[in-house]
C-alpha cells in the first residue's frame, strides 16, 4: 500500500511539474508576442490533451492560433464584432463553439482553414486527390506548338470522352487522360482551335473540383486566349474562368467576367450558364439583389429555350436554374430559404436528369445548408447521398471533407457518416 501511495505521489508531482512547465511556456509565448499574461494562462488546459490532437478542445485551438497571430482577446473580439468576454469564454470552454458559420468566421479572422479549428489537423490537399495532378500541371506548363499527332476526328472523340468522364465524376480517369489530350489538341491549334479550348475547359473544371482553383484558372485563361476569334468558344471559356475565379474566392471578378460575356452573347445555353455563374458569384459577394436578378433572367431564358443540344457542356436548363437558386441561398447564408427551395427541387424527378457530378455537387451544397442551421444529422445524410451518386465528388473535394468533419460531430454519429469518415481517413 505504501508503494502505491508513493507511486501516486510521484505521478501527482510529475503532473504538477508538467502543468507548471506548460504555464511557463505560455507565459514565454505571451511575452514574445505581447499577449497579456492573464489571457495566456487561461489557455492552459485543466486536463491533459496533446497539442493539435483530436481531443484538444476547439477553444484551446482558437487561443493558440490567436496568440500565433499576435492578437489579444480584445483584438479578436473587435474583428468578430463580439465582446472580449465572448472570446474569453470560448477559449476557456465555458461557451461552446459549435455552430459551423461561427467557426468559419473565427477561422477567417485568424487566417486559418476551418479544418484546423474543427479537426486540429491542417487540410491535406493530397487527401483523396487522384494521382496525375502533377503530370497535368506539367502539361499546362508546356508552351511549345506541337506537330499534329492525331486527326481532328480522333482528338474530338477524346475530348468527348473526357467531358463524359467528368460529367460522370470519374475524376481520376479525367486527370489521366488530360496530359496526352492537351498535347494532341495543341498540335491542332491552327486547324481546330475549338478542340483545344474544350480540352482546356475540361482541365479547368476538374482542377477546380480537386481544390486546385489557381491551376484551373490558368487552364481557363488559356482557353480564352485560344478562343479569341470565335464568340461561342470565347463565351464557353469565360464560363470556365468564372467558375475558377469563384473557386478562388474572387466573386466580384467572376461576376464581372460572366456578366460581360453574357452581354455580348445571343440567347443560347452558354448565355444561360453565364447568367447562372453570375448569380452564384453575386451571392458569394453578398449581393442578393443582383443574384436574384441574374437567376430570374436565366430562368426566363431556360423557359424559352427548353431542351436542346448542349455542345459546350453547360448543363443549362430550368432545373439547373432552380438548383442554382438553392446554392445561391447557401452562399448568402440564407439556409432556411435554401432548404425550402431544395425540398421543392427534389419533389420533381427532373433534377435527377442533371449530370452525375452536378447532382452530387448540389447535395454537398445542401449539406452545407443543413450545417448552417445546425442540423448535423441531415447534413450527414446529404453527404452520404452525394457519395452514393458520385463517390469522387465527396472523397476528392476539400470542401466536402470540411463539411464531413463537422457532420461527424453529431452524437450519435450515423452509421453512414461514420463509414464515410473512416473511408476518407478522418477518424483516428
Amino acid at each position: 500500500m505504501q508503494n502505491d501511495e508513493a507511486a501516486r505521489s510521484r505521478a501527482e508531482r510529475a503532473e504538477a511539474a508538467e502543468r507548471e512547465a506548460a504555464v511557463q511556456r505560455l507565459l514565454d509565448l505571451a511575452e514574445a508576442e505581447r499577449v497579456p499574461v492573464e489571457e495566456a494562462t487561461r489557455a492552459v488546459p485543466d486536463r491533459r490533451w496533446r497539442r493539435g490532437s483530436a481531443d484538444e478542445p476547439i477553444g484551446r485551438r482558437v487561443a493558440r492560433w490567436r496568440m500565433r497571430r499576435r492578437m489579444t482577446q480584445q483584438m479578436l473580439a473587435d474583428r468578430l464584432g463580439r465582446s472580449k468576454s465572448w472570446v474569453d469564454k470560448v477559449e476557456r470552454g465555458v461557451r461552446p463553439l459549435d455552430r459551423y458559420p461561427v467557426i468559419q468566421e473565427v477561422a477567417e479572422v485568424l487566417r486559418v482553414d476551418s479544418l484546423l479549428l474543427l479537426d486540429g489537423r491542417p487540410p491535406s490537399p493530397a487527401a483523396g486527390v487522384p494521382d496525375g495532378v502533377d503530370e497535368l500541371r506539367a502539361a499546362l506548363a508546356r508552351y511549345d506548338i506541337r506537330r499534329p499527332t492525331a486527326s481532328a476526328q480522333q482528338v474530338g472523340r477524346q475530348v468527348e470522352h473526357a467531358w463524359l468522364s467528368f460529367q460522370h465524376a470519374h475524376y481520376a480517369q479525367v486527370v489521366r487522360l488530360l496530359p496526352g489530350l492537351l498535347d494532341a489538341a495543341r498540335g491542332l491549334r491552327t486547324d481546330a482551335p475549338e478542340l483545344l479550348v474544350q480540352a482546356y475547359r475540361v482541365a479547368s473544371a476538374v482542377l477546380v473540383k480537386l481544390g486546385e482553383a489557381g491551376l484551373g484558372w490558368l487552364a481557363a485563361d488559356r482557353a480564352v486566349a485560344v478562343a479569341d476569334a470565335d464568340p461561342m468558344s470565347a463565351a464557353s471559356a469565360a464560363l470556365s474562368v468564372g467558375q475558377a475565379l469563384r473557386g478562388l474566392g474572387r466573386g466580384r471578378l467572376a461576376l464581372a467576367v460572366t456578366a460581360e460575356a453574357a452581354r455580348l452573347l445571343a440567347p443560347v445555353p452558354v448565355h444561360g450558364a453565364l447568367l447562372i455563374q453570375g448569380a452564384l458569384a453575386a451571392a458569394g459577394c453578398g449581393d442578393a439583389g443582383r443574384s436574384a436578378e441574374l437567376a430570374d433572367r436565366a430562368a426566363g431564358l431556360a423557359d424559352r429555350l427548353g431542351a436542346g443540344d448542349d455542345p459546350y457542356r453547360t448543363g443549362f436548363g430550368p432545373v439547373a436554374v432552380e438548383v442554382a437558386r438553392v446554392v445561391a441561398a447557401v452562399e448568402l447564408g440564407e439556409a432556411a430559404t435554401a432548404i425550402g427551395r431544395h425540398e421543392q427541387v427534389v419533389r420533381d424527378d427532373a433534377w435527377r436528369r442533371l449530370p452525375t457530378e452536378h447532382r452530387a455537387a448540389y447535395l454537398v451544397d445542401v449539406a452545407r445548408a443543413y450545417l448552417l442551421v445546425g442540423d448535423l444529422g441531415r447534413a450527414g445524410r446529404a453527404l452520404v447521398d452525394a457519395d452514393g451518386v458520385a463517390p469522387a465528388e465527396v472523397r476528392c473535394r476539400p470542401v466536402a471533407r470540411r463539411v464531413l468533419v463537422e457532420a461527424a460531430r453529431a452524437r450519435p454519429v450515423p452509421a453512414g457518416v461514420a463509414r464515410l469518415a473512416t473511408l476518407m481517413g478522418l477518424t483516428r
